[in-house]
């Protein structure tokens, strides 16, 4: 997103620069508040891991990665510094304990896009339009540029949620896929972790070189469906 509009640095280089921030500080919160609730909880079913490491926080620094954040600035989705989970702490109920700590993060992002999109609702925040993720000229009014941010914050908590719920490691869909599966099946499945996060590279990048569009054709109709749902 920041290279479609790159040119605008040479015409309005404080449009640019509001735009860049406004996006930043909308990722920042949402992946924040993403992999804090992973870390809140593993801790509530059992596992102190993300308390010992520091993670049950709602500090950016805890919870931010840098590549993943990145993508959200380039492609529009990315993700967050994995929360360290301990399996073992959940004794015989771990597929289901995992699936739930897995769920956490996306739930809670469709949860502040909807409590985003009451604020468009109720009419205290002005919706942009078809700008959401066009930059506004520097002289638009202020009005405009706080609804293009929560319009931003909407749609990139919208866009982690359902992209992280592919089932495909390491992201959450995953673990959730798992603990819905029977074990006969989940198994197996778990056992093909290892080549996920390739499989999932060689597919963004297809995506950012040749600009095939598989992942929007996966996440685009979800997404679609809780914008009517969240608006």
């Amino acid at each position: 997103m920041i290279f479609r509009n790159i040119s605008l640095l040479g015409e309005d280089p404080a449009a640019f620069l509001i735009f860049t921030a406004m996006l930043l500080a909308a990722v920042v919160a949402s992946v924040t508040f993403h992999e804090f609730s992973h870390a809140l909880t593993a801790t509530s079913l059992g596992d102190d891991t993300a308390r010992r490491l520091g993670r049950l926080s709602l500090n950016p620094k805890a919870h931010l990665d840098p590549a993943g954040s990145i993508m959200f600035l380039l492609a529009g989705f990315g993700w967050g510094k994995p929360v360290p989970v301990n399996g073992y702490a959940f004794g015989g109920n771990a597929l289901r304990a995992m699936m739930l700590v897995a769920f956490a993060g996306p739930l809670s992002n469709f949860v502040l896009a909807f409590l985003i999109g009451l604020l468009f609702k109720l009419g205290i925040v002005e919706w942009p339009f078809s700008v959401v993720f066009t930059p506004l000229q520097s002289s638009a009014p202020v009005s405009l540029m706080v609804g293009q941010f929560f319009a931003m914050w909407l749609f990139l908590n919208l866009i982690l949620g359902v992209f992280n719920l592919i089932p495909l490691a390491p992201l959450d869909g995953s673990k959730v896929a798992a603990g819905l599966l029977p074990r006969s099946l989940a198994i197996p499945m778990l056992r093909l972790e290892p080549y996920g996060p390739m499989i999932l590279l060689v597919v963004i990048m297809l995506d950012i070189m040749l600009g095939v569009g598989i992942i929007a054709w996966i996440v685009g109709p979800p997404i679609r469906f809780l914008e009517g749902i969240v608006l």
